[in-house]
């Protein structure tokens, strides 16, 4: 009679067991058996567009440079390059004058007007102060045994002249030598000599000039004095 129950009990028993763990497999009241995740369609996430972002952030970029490259310092400029000019116009320092002469010379042995060439060298140091050198050559025509009259001569000294507008006034003085041919029985050929004048140079543009001046030389050629003038007009050019 005892084993018929503890059968019947130990059924019952392993029915109850399987019913606890098929209730604890299934899903609570209320929770969906799904994925509780929503889909990425559905979320904030998915209305992004990256690639209108980036057009954005590049046209705002693009609308940002003008204003920052506006905004910056240029470069300083480059120092200009130096140039060999000076003074009140932007002179240039050196002047080469090149003129027709004639020299009236006057002495109790010769007595001529001799034409040659007038060749004058300045340096101005400032814009109205220059040192200067000259070289006169002229020839006249023969007076003694068919001996042409020639005459070398040269010297140095200063200038005096403003350079502002474009007619130049300007004075000079120098002092040197002279040589006079033909020989004669009076004595030397060679004589110190000096010279001062005034002129006008006519300015045509920065590099050239038209040059009118007359000077006073004196001469003791034939251990006399003589008291001689010269004119001449040229060229002057300026580097």
């Amino acid at each position: 009679m005892m084993k018929p129950i503890l059968g019947m009990a130990m059924v019952l028993l392993t029915a109850g067991a399987l019913s606890a763990q098929q209730a604890s497999d299934t899903t609570p009241t209320g929770r969906s058996s799904e994925n509780v995740a929503a889909p990425f369609n559905d979320t904030s996430a998915a209305q992004v567009n990256l690639f209108a972002a980036e057009a954005n952030t590049s046209s705002s970029m693009t609308l940002a440079t003008p204003a920052a490259a506006e905004a910056a310092p240029l470069p300083p400029a480059p120092a200009p390059k130096p140039k060999f000019v000076f003074g009140d116009r932007d002179d240039y320092r050196w002047q080469l004058g090149l003129g027709v002469e004639v020299l009236r010379f006057q002495s109790n042995v010769i007595d001529a007007t001799a034409v040659g060439v007038n060749t004058t060298l300045s340096f101005y140091t400032n814009s109205w102060f220059a040192l200067e050198g000259n070289i006169v050559t002229a020839f006249a025509p023969p007076i003694v045994d068919n001996d042409h009259v020639k005459y070398f001569g040269g010297g140095g000294g200063i200038r005096i002249g403003g350079r502002r507008n474009q007619w130049e006034p300007w004075g000079h003085a120098l002092i040197g030598g002279g040589h006079l041919q033909p020989q004669t029985a009076a004595g030397n050929r060679s004589a110190l000599m000096a010279q001062a004048g005034l002129g006008v140079d006519y300015r045509v543009n920065s590099r050239l000039s038209l040059r009118v001046e007359g000077d006073y030389v004196y001469t003791n050629f034939y251990n006399q004095n003589q008291n001689s003038f010269q004119g001449t007009t040229g060229v002057v050019f300026h580097f």
